[in-house]
């Protein structure tokens, strides 16, 4: 049974699910903390500092004038309550503005001195904390800003986007290249005028834009941006804290604060909701991280000899079983939904999560906005010590309430496995994926018409309903689309562009929550790097150029999403809808082709047929009865004005989609 609270915390409660003889300095049963006060609570007159080290001797607060350099203005020895392991103490003067660290005492030994894991501002390299008030972070109009309507989680069409990659470039027209401020600037457009920057989301017409980590992250030295070094960000330092290299100025907390809202709020404005890429399931730092400088190894799964284990393949596991650990990442993300008005939340390797965790997640998230969407990785990148039945598994996805997962069983059924660049899938004419196809098509639930035998992965349905699956065919991890096909198949631009439009055709047209990865609209590529999270912009960069070179793709994509957001056909919204009002007709091999009703939720189209074929060959299939008006022919797409009639042979052009509607 899944508890959905992380609300009442008992002490000497707390329990290392399948982590046995850890060789932990804190032992088995910790005092935990249930007030919501930990960090800094700010006035004019007065600040309070709380943190909980209950394995801590002594705690040093010290205060400082700037966020890098120079002595301590103050040294505060804090006050410590043994039944909550809570240390705190009370500055009677005006702190804003003013930095802090903290030092816990631990065996007879001083730690490092650190940062607050609870931090809402940091200096320039995140390594002290900043008291701030943050109503002065508030942009003009932040109390007024609004969340562009979202009815139903099908209707979301998502696009994940790195911060630096969107503007950096040198043709990209826009001012602040590299930062949050990016965002902000309408009517930019490249040197051969495409629309570039916010405009050209608003244009595409995507409705949440997806960022990749956007906290504070540890890879790069925010004293050297001109060195324009380069991260994804899978590097967490301070989890409550934007990026300080995205802003104008990194050594002033206040001001990154300030500029995410602006990004915030200028893309509400335009009406795109945000989702924040969050990397709770490991830090880029172990044992010199904030975390374990306070209470050495609490926040990390260990190995039975004591060691720290690594789902992550990064060095750690963050122990989200122990409430503390659950606690704070369910305030964290409550933080963030509520200081900086963010719609979603991507969870990194999801499946290092146990799953009760995640359920805390989404009860918190729904009691703020029950509009929030929750969506992750429902894998790790290596084994765990918690057990697979508690985790957040993309096979436990039905066991959780509100939280979706990629669908990897689609991705790979369409163009081949992440891992070997030379597999084929459906759109590269590879043999026996039409069920991991279907199996895409109905978002990963179940239905009569599906071989669960055949699918290249899961053998049984893995959601309840169809917005639980996120269907996709590329993201910032591994190659692109473009230099997958490019890599697997050799074949020529013209053949490349072919498969790459019918992948997202599929994603588009399919039941699940369709996510596209930023410049796919126009093929985008890095040249072949598999794995650029470190690569330079020359290889990240979007370059808009390409946006104009490949302006009929673009309007191709565009036109996509313009149908589905048009059409609830789509988007029918439940397992049950899908179930009945989906038909999947017998194909040919490497044909995939089925008939949607629209169950009266689309008032303009009550019928819609569609087929796929995967093959490089033309291939001869049957219309259904009645007059069809045609949507999608041979990578085109067509108003009301082009019919055909059913019940003839038609002839399906190699590598092509056909959409019919009545």
């Amino acid at each position: 049974m899944i508890i959905k609270t992380v609300l009442t915390f008992f002490v000497s409660t707390l329990v290392f699910m399948s982590c046995t003889n850890n060789k932990t300095v804190e032992g088995p049963d910790l005092p935990t903390y249930s007030g919501k006060d930990l960090g800094f609570s700010y006035s004019p007159n007065s600040t309070t500092f709380k943190i909980w080290s209950p394995v801590a001797e002594q705690m040093t607060l010290r205060l400082y004038e700037a966020g890098n350099g120079g002595d301590a203005l103050d040294t505060i020895i804090m006050d410590k309550n043994d039944e909550t392991g809570v240390w705190s103490t009370i500055v009677n003067r005006d702190l804003n503005k003013i930095y802090y660290t903290y030092q816990a005492t631990v065996s007879g030994k001083d730690n490092d001195e650190v940062a607050d894991p609870y931090a809402k501002a940091v200096g320039v390299n995140g390594m002290r904390s900043m008291v701030v008030n943050l109503e002065e972070t508030n942009p003009e109009g932040w109390e007024n800003d609004v969340k562009p309507d979202l009815a139903q989680f099908n209707d979301i069409v998502l696009y994940e986007l790195h911060v630096r990659d969107f503007s950096i470039h040198e043709n990209s027209g826009i001012q602040n290249k590299g930062k949050f401020l990016a965002f902000t600037e309408e009517g930019t457009t490249s040197p051969s005028g495409v629309k570039t920057g916010i405009d050209h989301l608003v244009d595409l017409g995507i409705t949440h834009l997806h960022l990749l980590p956007s906290f504070d992250f540890r890879s790069i030295d925010e004293t050297k941006l001109d060195d324009n070094n380069y991260n994804w960000g899978y590097d967490p330092q301070n989890y409550n804290v934007p990026e300080g290299s995205y802003s104008t100025d990194p050594y002033h907390g206040e001001v990154r604060i300030k500029e995410f809202k602006q990004m915030v709020q200028a893309l509400h404005k335009n009406g795109i909701r945000v989702v924040m890429d969050v990397v709770y399931n490991h830090t880029g730092a172990t044992h010199d991280s904030n975390f374990d400088q306070l209470v050495p190894k609490y926040y990390y799964r260990q190995n039975e000899d004591g060691s720290y284990s690594d789902a992550s393949a990064c060095g750690n596991e963050t122990a989200s079983e122990r409430l503390m650990v659950r606690k704070y990442i369910v305030e964290s993300v409550e933080y963030w939904a509520k200081e900086y008005h963010i719609d979603g939340f991507r969870f990194d390797l999801m499946g290092i999560h146990d799953m009760e965790t995640m359920e805390a997640v989404s009860e918190a998230l729904m009691k703020i906005d029950p509009t929030i969407y929750v969506y992750g990785e429902g894998w790790a990148a290596s084994s765990s010590p918690l057990p697979d039945s508690v985790r957040a598994l993309k096979a436990n996805t039905k066991q959780m309430s509100r939280i979706a997962a990629f669908s990897d069983d689609l991705r790979d059924g369409m163009k081949g496995h992440w891992s070997d660049e030379k597999d084929q899938g459906f759109v590269s004419g590879k043999e026996g994926m039409e069920e991991s196809i279907k199996f895409g098509v109905v978002g990963s639930t179940n239905h009569p018409d599906i071989d669960y035998s055949k699918v290249n992965y899961s053998k049984e349905p893995w959601a309840n309903e169809p917005w639980q699956t996120i269907s996709y065919a590329s993201c910032h991890d591994d190659h692109t689309l473009f230099d997958k096909l490019k890599v697997s198949t050799e074949a020529e631009d013209d053949q490349i562009t072919r498969m790459h439009s019918l992948a997202n055709t599929i994603v588009l047209t399919s039941q699940g929550v369709p996510f596209l990865h930023a410049g796919v609209d126009f093929l985008r590529t890095k040249g072949g790097d598999h794995n650029s999270y470190k690569s330079p912009d020359s290889v990240n960069a979007l370059d808009w150029e390409r946006k104009g070179y490949y302006s009929k793709i673009h309007e191709y994509y565009k036109g996509l999403i313009d149908l589905r957001k048009k059409h609830k056909i789509f988007r029918l919204g439940s397992k049950a809808h899908v179930e009945k009002n989906i038909s999947f007709l017998s194909g040919k091999e490497g044909v995939v082709s089925y008939v949607i009703k629209s169950v009266e939720q689309d008032p303009d189209w009550n019928e819609v047929f569609v087929a796929f074929n995967g093959n490089t060959e033309n291939v001869s299939i049957e219309i259904p009865q009645g007059d069809w008006f045609i949507s999608i022919e041979d990578h085109d797409i067509y108003s009301d004005d082009k019919t055909i009639n059913g019940g003839v042979n038609y002839s399906l052009k190699g590598t092509s989609a056909l959409l019919l509607h009545r």
